[in-house]
């Protein structure tokens, strides 16, 4: 398939896991990525991966913990890419801890990465993407539709996202531009696989949002992503997809 020739998208969080899974399957499918992220290294590993596939990457370090970053983002992609028909908003960060442990340092990088950037990035695009009639795909998470021990803030700011998703949905509705959202369970990635779990929690409580079908891949979840940002999804407006083996219908 090549749903995205002659297109280019921003894909943020693109060093690793499932920033980078979607700028290969975009590029596969023939759009020119630029990726973002504050993992330097990570990110330029990306646009090497991208360009040894015969894909089209550009990358900068971006750290998208303030408003001003977030636009410098959109116009690095615009400056790079000419153009921009697709916002990725994949960056995010995980934190198991107990509620009594988090601390407003905790609180405010968790809210500032996972939800304040998304809020600023889309706001930074949405001109760009309606002149364009183009499509944002948010990464929410599972946790952002169900409660889940542990995860607090994690889940306040995954809700937030889903939220968010929605109400920029309703507010652009007869503007052109689509604005969804994935909400992925268990991926395997190298963030998840970094993940501390506090010694004093009940490993019990944890276990449903885990799901009985075990981990997805990263390349799953950038496969729907894919479907979202294109014109084959020109009818799904506001939609938040899971993507989580049933967890959340359980």
């Amino acid at each position: 398939m090549r749903r995205f020739e002659g297109k280019s998208a921003l894909i943020t969080g693109a060093a690793s896991g499932i920033g980078r899974a979607t700028a290969l399957r975009l590029a596969s499918e023939g759009a020119a990525i630029h990726g973002v992220d504050i993992d330097d290294a990570g990110v330029a590993e990306t646009a090497s991966l991208v360009q040894a596939a015969g894909g089209k990457m550009t990358a900068s370090r971006r750290d998208l913990t303030s408003r001003d970053a977030c636009f410098a983002a959109v116009d690095d992609a615009k400056a790079s890419l000419g153009r921009l028909d697709v916002l990725g908003n994949i960056a995010g960060i995980a934190r198991i801890q107990t509620f009594d442990s988090i601390t407003e340092a905790d609180w405010g990088q968790m809210v500032a990465i996972n939800l304040s950037a998304v809020l600023w990035t889309c706001q930074a695009a949405i001109p760009s993407l309606l002149e364009t009639k183009g499509a944002i795909v948010n990464a929410a998470s599972v946790a952002g539709v169900i409660g889940q021990a542990y995860t607090v803030a994690y889940c306040a700011t995954k809700g937030g996202v889903v939220q968010m998703t929605r109400s920029l949905a309703m507010e652009y509705v007869d503007r052109g531009v689509r604005i969804n959202a994935v909400a992925p369970g268990g991926v395997d990635t190298p963030m998840n696989r970094r993940l501390k779990f506090p010694k004093n929690i009940d490993f019990e409580l944890m276990k449903p949002y885990v799901g009985r079908r075990g981990m997805a891949q990263a390349e799953e979840i950038a496969a729907a992503i894919a479907y979202l940002a294109s014109d084959e999804a020109r009818f799904v407006h506001g939609a938040v997809l899971s993507i989580d083996g049933g967890v959340a219908a359980g």
